[in-house]
Order: C-alpha cells, then structure tokens, then sequence
C-alpha cells in the first residue's frame, strides 16, 4: 500500500498542553481518511503539521514523501488545504479570489470549469459577505482545489452548517477523491466520518486510541447495541410526564436484565430502552416479552455507531465538546 501521508511518533504542546502525543498512523494514496475527536484534542494542530504551518516539537512526518518544514515549498504546491478558521475579506469577489490563488502556484486549474463543479457558477461575482455558510464552504473546496493538488487537508469542513449543506459538501468530498486525491478530513460528526471515510483515527487528549474501517471500529470497540418500545399499559401518570407501568409488566421487564446479552434497561419519555451487547440481543429481548405474554409496540432497533465507539474509548461524548 503506498503511502500518501506518514506520521510517525508526531509530538506537539503549548506549555504544559499537550496536543499531539506520539501518534503515528499513515494514510493510502487515493484514500479518505477521516480524524475524529472532540474540539480541543488535536486535531488542527495535525492539520498544520501536515500543512507546513507548524513545526512540531518531535517525530517524523511526511506528505508526499516531503518533509512539510524542510520541503515547504515544493509540498504547497501540491497540498490543498481547508482550514478550520479560514476567511477572506467580505468584498472580495469569488472570482477575485481565486485568480489571486491560482496565481500563486505554476500548475493550476480553469477555475470556471472548478466552480460549475462545485455549484458556483453563478457566485463567481459575488462578493465573500454575501455568500451563505455552504457557498463560503464551497468556495474555500475551490480554492484548495485550484492547481489540481495530491492530496487535500479538511480541517472541520462543515462546522456550522444545516444537515442539507452538511450532506452537499460531503458529495463534493466524495467527487475530490474520485478525481485522483487523497483526502486528509477532521470532524466532530460521527455521521460525516461513517459516510465519508475508508479509515478513521480516534484522537482523545492528543493521542490516538483506535484506527480502523468505521465498521471495523464498531463491531470491535465494544458499543452496544439497542432496543427500545412501548408497552400495552403504560399510562400518564402525571403532569410532569412520567409513564407508570403495570406490575406484571414491571416484573417481566425486571426479569430482562438476567438475560447474558442485556446490560442496561431504562424509561424515557414513556418508551423502554434495553442496551445490550452482540448480534442476538434483538431476538433474546423479543423471546422473553413473548413469553412473559407481553406485547411490544413501536419496537426500534439502533445499530451501535461510532458515537457509541467513541463513548466506549473514551468515557465522554461529542455532543459535550
């Protein structure tokens, strides 16, 4: 497999805060390769050592075979970068922008042909303050696109915008990758990484707890699995909306919890949650409501996802970031 990105033992801190703790992992050419963590554990700082714009304290890192400190230059030319934090003034014009970086480097792309690829067309006149936050997403892909790079560095591309335009940009992504590079993205959406990515590293407090296909993190990293429903007799008990439940139910649910695959079993909002572990949980939990003559409504199921991986390594949600 060859390697597009190499990081070997990468170390990195601001004073006593330590930011990048000898990771190491590598990234396929062609791949798209996703870095997921909570805000504060890494994962711009990663960016801009692959980026040429920080110098890390320790470690080996290369981009294309180059050094990103010795070998600057020459990598900028053939690097794409979207940074977390990146603007442009609010009366410069997308065209103007991007005639200013194109100009920049010596090989470079017709950037009309790059905006009607990203749904820009009409927008090269407009100015950046007019844009809304997809258009401005859009535009910042076009400008780490406009001289044709190898790979391609997304620093939380789609922080801040609505699902809609969250699911655009992941189309654009998509079309980036089958256009021959390699994509570098960091997210805190666990969504966007099993959509988008063939790898994912897990980065808590600066280091990297698990890599693996999304899929592979999941059946693996121990996240459980869940079934919840209703059940016939559950009833309002009162103004504040808790759900009372018939003692024979009561009691057939408690019995749930010697069953080996279940670990957990709560009410929320009226519903039976039941967490468990392994592929027969849904069948087992099914099994025994039926032979306790209890009669399951609206049944749902959840696969485990890498929400669920992610809680499992490292005992805190995304959500909370």
């Amino acid at each position: 497999m060859t390697a597009a990105i190499e990081v070997r033992g990468l170390q990195k801190r601001y004073g006593a805060a330590v930011a990048a703790d000898a990771m190491t992992f590598s990234v396929a050419v062609g791949e798209i390769f996703g870095i997921i963590g909570r805000n504060g554990a890494g994962k711009t700082t990663l960016v801009e050592c692959l980026a040429t714009l920080r110098r890390p304290d320790a470690g080996d890192v290369r981009v294309l075979g180059l050094d990103p400190m010795r070998d600057g230059r020459l990598l900028r030319s053939r690097i794409g970068v979207q940074l977390q934090n990146a603007t442009l003034p609010d009366r410069l014009k997308v065209r103007e922008a991007l005639d200013l970086f194109a100009s920049f480097y010596p090989k470079r792309r017709p950037w009309p042909h790059l905006l009607a690829r990203l749904g820009l067309a009409e927008s090269a006149g407009v100015a950046f303050g007019e844009l809304s936050g997809g258009q401005k997403q859009r535009a910042f892909v076009a400008l780490a696109l406009v001289h044709e790079p190898e790979v391609v560095l997304l620093d939380e591309l789609t922080t801040g915008l609505d699902p809609q335009a969250r699911r655009e940009i992941w189309e654009l992504v998509r079309g980036i990758r089958e256009g021959g590079a390699t994509v570098l993205l960091t997210t805190h959406f666990m969504e966007e990484a099993e959509r988008l990515c063939d790898r994912v590293a897990v980065i808590h407090r600066g280091r990297i707890v698990a890599l693996d296909a999304p899929e592979h993190l999941v059946a693996t990293a121990g996240a459980r699995r869940r079934v919840s429903f209703r059940v016939d007799g559950t009833h309002d008990s009162g103004a504040h909306g808790t759900h009372a439940l018939g003692s024979h139910a009561t009691h057939a649910l408690g019995s749930l919890g010697s069953l080996p695959t279940v670990r957990s079993i709560r009410r929320i909002d009226g519903r039976i949650i039941v967490e468990g572990d392994g592929d027969a949980l849904v069948g087992d939990v099914i099994g025994a409501l039926a032979g306790s003559g209890i009669r399951a409504l609206d049944l749902r199921t959840e696969q485990s996802s890498l929400e669920d991986v992610f809680l499992a390594l490292t005992g805190e949600r995304l959500e909370d970031s």
